[in-house]
């Protein structure tokens, strides 16, 4: 199945202030994550943890679906489709930086998970007609991408050249973010809604990654975990990954696959303002540096202010 746009697939809808507001929730969602992955990773090991997160997200889906009266698709098309999506947006990705990450710090790795927006641009620019690569636009990514890693730390890129195949594989899960965001784009055009789509994407996940963790942690020789790490692998599955998604795809169907992937500069921006509002971490200048660098990336891919100007 190809990553061109299906003929039905509407054209997106500029950014306006919902669209903004779901973006900015789910950039809170997702820098959420990295504090409950900090709790759960205390007693529980990684490929236990994102078995554990899309396979309590899939069963809050289903329920809620049950509960609203949607059904998942039977058109042999969407389900094919869906199945991809969880492969592109899921287990590839999580399998990679997941794997990456043992060879290199967290710090680099946001860097590098950080050039989604890069790829998006590009992959979105070759098969999706209305979502063409312009000079503003690659501006604007830069310039996010600048704040990411001023936000960071420069001092995080001086790994850059050591454990190579570890790097390219987070590159590699950046790209398929990428690839997700442009392959998702068909369920708007077959009128696919949101919740469902999420549904299916992470009940695929979860069918190709518990097998994964079951052989790789055999999870029944594992001491009980406490209270604290099962609520935080709870928040992970529902805050984190049941309602991000549907979020996601929201956004997707109604402002487009380069404009979705600019979460990816904003998931830093949500976890240091978490950290500073309620684990008492310090605000640093180089982080408002990169917040101001992000912030006029954003506003130059958005365009308004521009054409107002």
């Amino acid at each position: 199945m190809s990553l061109t746009r299906p003929a039905l697939s509407p054209m997106p809808a500029a950014m306006g202030g919902a669209e903004w507001a779901m973006l900015l929730a789910l950039s809170l969602l997702w820098g959420g994550s990295f504090f409950f992955v900090g709790v759960a990773v205390t007693a529980l090991p990684v490929a236990s943890i994102v078995a554990l997160r899309v396979g309590l997200a899939a069963a809050v889906l289903w329920l809620v679906l049950a509960a609203t009266g949607r059904r998942l698709p039977r058109e042999r098309r969407v389900i094919a489709a869906l199945a991809v999506m969880g492969v592109l947006n899921n287990v590839i990705p999580f399998g990679l930086i997941v794997w990456g990450q043992t060879s290199i710090g967290a710090g680099l790795a946001s860097i590098l998970n950080a050039t989604t927006p890069l790829f998006g641009v590009v992959v979105a620019g070759l098969f999706l007609a209305d979502e063409r690569m312009s000079a503003r636009r690659l501006a604007g990514v830069a310039l996010g991408f600048a704040g990411v890693v001023v936000m960071i730390g420069p001092e995080a890129l001086s790994g850059l050249g050591r454990a190579g195949w570890a790097q390219l594989a987070i590159l590699g899960a950046a790209l398929s973010y990428a690839c997700a965001g442009t392959f998702g784009r068909r369920f708007a055009g077959w009128g696919v809604d949101p919740v469902v789509v999420a549904t299916g994407q992470v009940t695929v996940s979860a069918l190709m990654l518990a097998p994964a963790a079951l052989l790789l942690d055999r999870p029944w020789t594992l001491p009980a975990p406490g209270a604290g790490v099962l609520a935080a692998v709870l928040a992970l599955a529902v805050l984190s990954t049941a309602l991000a998604y549907v979020l996601y795809f929201r956004v997707l169907a109604r402002a487009g696959a380069t404009n979705i992937l600019l979460v990816t500069f904003l998931v830093p921006v949500s976890a240091i303002l978490l950290g500073v509002a309620f684990l008492g971490e310090a605000l640093a200048p180089a982080h408002v540096a990169g917040m101001v660098l992000i912030g006029a990336g954003l506003a130059a891919i958005d365009g308004r202010l521009l054409r107002r100007r």
